[in-house]
């Protein structure tokens, strides 16, 4: 029984470990509060789509003003990737396609915490599934749809 439960960390530890040190993994900065459960779930899905995270539990209030991200924007978290801002609940296939495309902008933005978006997407959510957008902000504070979610 001990052989088996090592064995399962063992393989565990390596998996983790495979995706972080991945060659192809996108580099991806974080700021949240610590106590943030979503945001941890949306961190989980962004380690599940190859991206190595560094993040930084201090709340993003701060990172946000200092990355330019307008507070009408707002979200529980923000990242750094690629030059760009990540504001909110943004799903990695859309991050993907922003660096893949390299427009012109800041970054993208899901404002607010809509259920069904990653990280929002939980058993404690049920089946609901709110509509949502994913702005694409402009590094003069407009914005424009970059995607949809119904």
């Amino acid at each position: 029984m001990r052989r088996l439960l090592l064995l399962g960390i063992t393989s565990m530890c390596s998996s983790s470990i495979a995706i972080a040190a991945s060659p192809n993994a996108i580099a991806i900065q974080v700021w949240k509060d610590p106590n943030c459960g979503c945001c941890k779930d949306w961190i989980a899905h962004l380690e599940k789509n190859n991206f190595s995270l560094k993040v930084h539990d201090q709340g993003n209030n701060a990172a946000r003003a200092q990355l330019g991200m307008p507070q009408k924007f707002a979200s529980c978290h923000t990242a750094l990737v690629g030059g760009y801002v990540i504001e909110g609940h943004v799903p990695a296939v859309d991050i993907q396609r922003l660096l893949k495309e390299k427009p012109q902008a800041l970054g993208l933005a899901v404002p607010g915490m809509p259920i069904g978006s990653p990280g929002m997407d939980g058993t404690v959510y049920g089946a609901r599934r709110d509509a949502y957008q994913v702005l694409l902000i402009q590094k003069d504070g407009s914005s424009k749809v970059f995607n949809s979610y119904s």
